[in-house]
């Protein structure tokens, strides 16, 4: 699914234990979780006694065929959908990634970013360790496997402990499933069961379909093994604040989930669309879309302002990885292929767009200029259903560096001007706050700066060099 903002999504991770089709069910998981990456996926199974590992780069269902999925027996296994964050692209970091170690095999799938992976890094590399990958998730393989301790899940309760940042992860070995969640609980993670088998996914939306019911979130600093015992839970780290992303509600996970102890991803981007219009009423004909992630947001606009909704841009979602762009220049082609004005809705109309965010505004100047030229609206007012991102993140979403976030130098109204939009408004970090559950549980470095998880002997400016 191709995107057509300038932030893109971290990953998805999807686990089963117990069920006699788990690599089918793991397939149906990361498929619902499509959204969360598209560079690659892969899948690791294990009928007890040895792992079986199937991974590519693109899409879920181009990767795995039956054929393919014949190749993972046994009734455990675990997925990853890859949007490369850390370590860069290619076959080597899609995951899960496996190592085999002195206490058996072992996999793992990492939603998240570590923080700290160059220190830990270069210290394993100075007592012999060599890596076959970038990625930051083959880090903690790696401290697995040097671990002292005989008791595997001790291991990796170890290792845990030394990473830093944010954390949700599946471990895979021979006979169990392993759950864990960094201190501060950034990424979601969920379990629920289906005919009698455990599954856990990023996001409940990959319950749904294959028929699971949701049984809880792992909580902040937990770690799960689930085996022929049942479900066990070690509190693994201690946790002392919790720091959800507040980008899981604005964009990232799907509207039909429910993330950060069960609350709906739709009902909240309503409401965050009813507080923005709460906020920047104007007095207007029409109400519209960026299309998909705006879509509830503006209803919830529309319905608090009580101007009228509808879909005045069309999106395309039949695009692929690539396309062939005409040699001769087209204006806003690169938009135009994703999304497309419809006239009669919006033509002589004074219009009102809702979208999530505003990255480095290219995107955003393209849209207006579209509804303004194809569209024929005679204004556009641009409302945005988060406040201005100022700060890159640090864990797990693949953000432009401080330079390029267009709200990090430049106030609303040069924004606007850039945009060309008639008007712009941003939801204010108070009427945000306003509506979370629990606002001191979530991080919004992204709009403060206020980065909760404290960087390893880094300044910020070091981090920000690291991770561009």
């Amino acid at each position: 699914m191709t995107k057509i903002h300038d932030i893109h999504e971290e990953c998805g991770i999807f686990g089963v234990y117990g069920h006699p089709e788990a690599a089918n069910l793991t397939y149906l998981g990361l498929y619902a979780l499509q959204h969360r990456g598209q560079e690659g996926a892969g899948i690791c199974s294990s009928d007890g006694k040895s792992l079986y590992i199937e991974k590519s780069m693109g899409l879920v269902a181009d990767i795995f065929s039956e054929k393919r999925i014949k190749r993972l027996p046994g009734s455990i296994a675990i997925g990853h959908n890859r949007y490369s964050t850390a370590g860069g692209g290619g076959l080597k970091n899609v995951q899960p990634l496996m190592a085999n170690y002195a206490l058996g095999s072992i996999a793992i799938a990492h939603n998240g970013n570590l923080i700290n992976a160059a220190q830990l890094k270069e210290g394993l590399e100075a007592e012999g360790a060599i890596f076959q990958s970038s990625s930051d998730s083959e880090v903690m393989l790696h401290l697995i496997a040097r671990s002292r301790n005989g008791n595997p899940h001790e291991r990796i309760a170890e290792a845990l402990g030394e990473a830093s940042g944010a954390f949700s992860l599946l471990f895979l070995r021979e006979s169990e499933l392993i759950a864990a969640r960094d201190t501060f609980g950034v990424r979601p993670l969920s379990i629920g069961k289906v005919d009698g088998a455990y599954v856990v996914a990023s996001e409940t939306c990959a319950f749904d379909l294959i028929g699971a019911e949701y049984i809880r979130d792992v909580e902040p600093g937990e770690m799960v093994i689930i085996n022929h015992n049942g479900l066990q839970s070690i509190k693994a780290l201690q946790s002392f604040r919790k720091a959800f992303c507040v980008f899981e509600f604005i964009y990232f996970a799907r509207p039909d989930s429910y993330i950060f102890n069960h609350v709906c991803v739709n009902t909240m981007r309503k409401e965050l669309g009813k507080q923005l219009a709460r906020e920047s009423w104007i007095d207007a004909d029409i109400v519209i879309p960026v299309p998909d992630s705006g879509v509830p947001a503006a209803i919830g606009f529309a319905e608090e302002s009580r101007i009228p909704f509808d879909f005045g841009l069309i999106r395309n979602h039949y695009i692929g990885r690539t396309f062939i762009e005409p040699k001769q220049s087209i204006r806003h082609f690169g938009v135009k292929i994703k999304l497309n004005p419809v006239r009669d809705l919006l033509y002589g109309k004074r219009v009102v767009v809702v979208d999530d965010s505003i990255v480095r505004g290219t995107t955003s100047k393209k849209i207006v200029k579209m509804i303004r030229e194809l569209g024929g609206a005679k204004e556009v007012h641009m409302r945005i259903c988060s406040p201005p991102t100022v700060g890159p993140c640090f864990y797990g979403i693949d953000t432009p560096t401080r330079q390029e976030l267009i709200a990090s130098s430049h106030l609303a109204e040069e924004i606007r001007k850039h945009i060309t939009a008639d008007s712009l408004s941003y939801m204010r970090l108070e009427g945000l706050k306003r509506i979370l559950p629990d606002p001191a549980d979530f991080c919004t470095a992204c709009f403060d700066n206020e980065y909760p998880i404290e960087f390893p002997g880094e300044r910020l400016e070091q981090m920000e060099f690291i991770f561009a």
